[in-house]
């Protein structure tokens, strides 16, 4: 009962926020078109059109077309998809990774807390982006590479949030009551302690994902992401940056896709993190 009216008191600040609230309907807004990119997109996104290259945005073409004459709206909305689930995946993988981290070292402390929190110091000390770029370097540029390699390279915010709360919760009352019956570490950790540490790194996650959006989105931009012809928001703006002085339209669109979605997961976040403790607005 108590955790069902701690849900429902989250949930009646989250519904008030409306900053939170416009942040989940641009959220839902991409992800249906993501869902369903076959029933809005107006063409195939890669059907070319020889007498339409660089076409300005008109009522046959909302959003012009491109070099090759595809249309640019069609492209978006598939393109959609991609930087989409590249943002989920890469951070479930970065959650998964780091909360098998932050959660032993927390749980244990002492020298298993030491030896994975200097490790996760040493990844740290990397800058991320370039880090990125030299494993990209050596592996072929796919969607499944990219995910994987963005998620590898961003848990250790996650392993230090799960960490610290971790550290809170093990002198609790039911961990020492679920040791007294004799259940294995194991057990205490994701029955009992995982559960009541995931408040943090849902923040991080929504926030992550707009992270791995823009991550995608650069590395497509500068030809070592997803490749064409699979449409992605990045490398839809390569191409608007060979013609940006007669075709604005390559890089105005899915600039603003990217700007929207990245603001939508930040308020989304922001609207979380203040529904979950009010006390952090």
């Amino acid at each position: 009962m108590r955790r069902g009216s701690l849900l429902h008191d989250f949930l009646s600040r989250l519904v008030r926020n409306k900053l939170a609230m416009a942040g989940l309907a641009i959220i839902l807004f991409f992800f249906v078109l993501s869902l369903f990119p076959q029933y809005f997109a107006p063409y195939d996104p890669n059907q070319v059109d020889v007498t339409s290259i660089l076409a300005p945005p008109s009522r046959a073409h909302p959003m012009g077309t491109d070099e090759l004459g595809r249309d640019v709206l069609s492209r978006m909305i598939y393109g959609a998809r991609i930087s989409l689930k590249v943002g989920f995946v890469a951070v479930g993988i970065a959650v998964l990774i780091g909360t098998a981290v932050g959660l032993p070292a927390g749980y244990y402390g002492g020298w298993v807390d030491s030896l994975l929190m200097r490790f996760v110091d040493v990844m740290l000390c990397f800058p991320t982006f370039f880090l990125i770029l030299a494993v990209i370097a050596f592996l072929e540029p796919s969607i499944m590479n990219i995910m994987i390699v963005i998620g590898v390279t961003g848990w250790m915010g996650v392993a230090r949030l799960v960490r610290a709360e971790t550290l809170s919760l093990r002198e609790r009352d039911f961990v020492h009551a679920a040791r007294a019956l004799g259940q294995s570490d194991f057990v205490i950790m994701v029955r009992h302690v995982l559960p009541n540490a995931l408040s943090p790194v849902l923040v991080a996650a929504t926030l992550g994902v707009a992270g791995a959006i823009l991550v995608e989105s650069s590395l497509s931009f500068l030809g070592i992401g997803v490749q064409p012809p699979t449409p992605s928001w990045g490398n839809i703006l390569t191409a608007g940056k060979d013609n940006i002085e007669f075709a604005w339209w390559l890089s105005f669109y899915p600039g603003i896709a990217i700007l929207l979605t990245v603001l939508g997961y930040n308020l989304l976040g922001e609207g979380i993190r203040d529904s979950i403790d009010p006390r952090l607005r």
